[in-house]
């Protein structure tokens, strides 16, 4: 039986003028009103929710085992979320940050609340849209197998993902700065191997008993077991632009679960993890995206883009063949290659307008597209 995957994706809403607008806890009210919210695995398009800031929408799929129903599901969950946004009047938009300045409005939830005041400008600044893998696993012990082998291979999925060149009205230099804010959480990046359940769990408790974080839910590493569901959750990628490249990421990523696990039931070492290297190696990814060179899981030396993506679908080859992605894979990343990722299609849309406002409404039907 394959393993089960869902994608969790963070919108922006955007007005006519392009520019972030506080209306998502009167959307969903609206949506509520008139029926939209229907959460039956039936009808696709999966929940529908507010996230940390007014200015955003996110959306859920049911856990899928086929990977083309991930993708109609990736495409209604789209689709309800701008139905959601037309009662207010405003659009959705897949962009990990705003081109333009923002300041943020903190949903008015307590827990969201209290972080806002507890960190500060941290808090104030994260309108930043991530996406969010979840694939199951058969339990905790599984899970922390896996978590000790996929961290060399996160960066990877970062660079397929960069989309957020832009921040508060500037080119920032990164292909994703989003991954620079979210940085700023004390307890966001790349984790050390844990070894078993009972490592991991002491490991967040002390992290909690530090008093530093509000609650569990805040252990932002790049993957983690999901505080909800019988799943890794790879945390570390940029909304997508576009919904194939989100298919792509999912693919992707139950191909990683499903090779570490493999390795683990075969008895074979975990490496040895590096956060000093994951880190770094990340960054990089954040930086150039696909536009240059990354860091290769083999070496940790830089190494071509193209090469080391074609690592990681080396490194997953046997699971992408077994759950019969590999097709599909090989041609979403055609695709991406060809199409450029969402960073690069950004900049490559201001250069041609020298507007901002276009490059939101070129997001808005790449979204949809």
């Amino acid at each position: 039986m394959k393993r089960t995957m869902g994608i969790e994706e963070e919108f922006l809403l955007v007005g006519d003028d392009g520019r972030p607008v506080a209306r998502a806890s009167e959307a969903l009210d609206a949506s509520e009103v008139v029926g939209d919210l229907t959460r039956s695995p039936e009808t696709g398009g999966g929940a529908l929710e507010t996230e940390f800031m007014e200015e955003q929408l996110e959306t859920a799929t049911h856990p899928r085992h086929d990977l083309t129903e991930l993708a109609a599901e990736i495409r209604a969950g789209r689709q309800r979320a701008q139905t959601a946004a037309d009662r207010v009047g405003v659009r959705v938009a897949a962009l990990a940050t705003s081109p333009w300045p923002f300041e943020g409005t903190t949903v008015a939830r307590l827990r969201y609340l209290e972080a806002r005041a507890a960190f500060g400008l941290t808090a104030r600044e994260q309108l930043t849209s991530g996406c969010h893998v979840h694939v199951a696993v058969a339990d905790d012990a599984e899970g922390v197998a896996v978590l000790d082998r996929i961290g060399p291979w996160l960066s990877v999925l970062l660079a397929l993902s960069t989309n957020s060149p832009f921040w508060q009205g500037e080119d920032s230099g990164f292909a994703s700065y989003r991954s620079q804010v979210w940085a700023r959480w004390p307890t966001s990046g790349p984790a050390r191997s844990f070894g078993s359940p009972e490592a991991y769990r002491q490991a967040v408790d002390d992290l909690v008993a530090t008093g530093t974080i509000l609650d569990r839910n805040m252990v932002y590493f790049d993957a983690r077991l999901s505080s909800r569901y019988p799943t890794v959750e790879i945390r570390v990628a940029d909304v997508c632009l576009d919904a194939d490249t989100a298919t792509l990421l999912g693919a992707l990523a139950r191909g990683l679960v499903e090779t570490a696990a493999r390795e683990a039931a075969e008895g074979l070492a975990a490496p040895v993890l590096r956060p000093e290297l994951l880190r770094t190696a990340a960054w990089r990814a954040g930086r150039s995206g696909l536009s240059t060179e990354l860091l290769s899981p083999h070496t940790w030396r830089p190494a071509p883009a193209h090469d080391v993506v074609g690592q990681l679908v080396a490194h997953v080859r046997q699971a992408l063949v077994d759950a019969g992605d590999l097709d599909a894979v090989t041609d979403l990343l055609g695709r991406l290659w060809a199409g450029g990722g969402g960073a690069a299609r950004q900049r490559a849309w201001h250069a041609e307008s020298g507007d901002l406002r276009a490059v939101v409404d070129r997001a808005v039907e790449a979204t949809h597209a």
